[in-house]
């Protein structure tokens, strides 16, 4: 941790609603003149996209588990745990992008699938932002938990966020539902033991709960809606943070535990905007004290 370096962690796994999170968090940093360095979780996969299918497709010829992107072997986080730790230190790090499409491909100069080159992150930025499938994992092995600032959680409920990731996948990327069924089941395991255990650690969560059916989530034709779904927002430590003013502003909203709040779907922007503006003014003014 870094008063004078801070670093954002957001953490969700993949159809969660991460980069739902990051637009907000961008739209503050804009808003409020934070020049912020952004770091993609996706660049920190061990493996490009042709390795990990061809890795995967020998380990299912020889009989064993194929890897996942949620587990430990497949990412680098040593060397994400040593960008928090450097940045929080000096400022400093390296950053690269993963190209996950044409018009990123066209963007970047390299075919999709593929990483860019390590690249220093610029000079001068006020602060660290992250947003992926790590930003706050506590194992044996590393501890990026540990030298972040502020994590926050995005946690659908977990039929929500297959069919986020069904829709997602199918639709955006191409993928058959038998496909997605497949990489869902094999990496289940993947997701009890390094993405549940994060959500100990973040500050604050943000779970969306549909208040429809998905009970069968892979046949689900729709996404639910923001109308269609509740927001339960979990505080860690509720200690300042003013839930009357919270209850005031977003209409609808209710307390179902000491450190919870409940909004509606479609407030979920305001919500954050509201909770997440003053963290990051705390965060500014100790750098600026500091």
């Amino acid at each position: 941790m870094s008063i004078k370096h801070p670093v954002i962690a957001v953490t969700g796994s993949s159809g969660a609603g991460t980069s739902t999170v990051k637009k907000v968090f961008e739209n503050i940093f804009r808003r409020e003149g934070v020049n912020a360095a952004i770091v993609e979780g996706d660049s920190f996969h061990r493996y490009d996209r042709e390795e990990f299918k061809r890795i995967n497709a020998e380990r299912a010829q020889a009989g064993e588990t194929r890897l996942s992107h949620f587990g430990l072997d497949a990412n680098l986080l040593k060397e994400l745990e040593n960008l928090f730790r450097t940045y929080g230190e000096c400022g400093q790090g390296q950053r690269r992008y993963y190209v996950h499409d044409d018009d990123e491909a066209a963007r970047l100069g390299q075919a999709p699938g593929t990483f860019t080159p390590w690249q220093d992150l610029p000079g001068g930025t006020d602060m660290l932002f992250y947003e992926g499938l790590h930003g706050a994992v506590h194992s044996q092995e590393v501890n990026v938990a540990h030298y972040a600032d502020l994590m926050i959680g995005v946690v659908p409920v977990i039929n929500l966020e297959w069919i986020q990731k069904i829709h997602r996948d199918i639709n955006l990327r191409g993928y058959s539902k038998e496909a997605v069924t497949d990489v869902i089941l094999s990496r289940m395991p993947d997701y009890v033991k390094h993405i549940v255990p994060q959500f100990e650690h973040t500050h604050i969560n943000f779970q969306r709960v549909p208040v429809v059916d998905t009970s069968n989530p892979f046949i689900a034709r729709d996404i639910p809606g923001a109308g269609e779904s509740m927001v339960v927002i979990r505080f860690r430590n509720p200690r300042g943070v003013d839930f009357p003013y919270l209850l005031a502003m977003i209409q609808d909203s209710f307390m179902s535990r000491a450190n919870t709040i409940v909004v509606p779907g479609d407030k979920m922007d305001i919500a954050m905007q509201l909770i997440l503006t003053p963290l990051i003014w705390k965060l500014m003014e100790k750098k600026k004290l500091a």
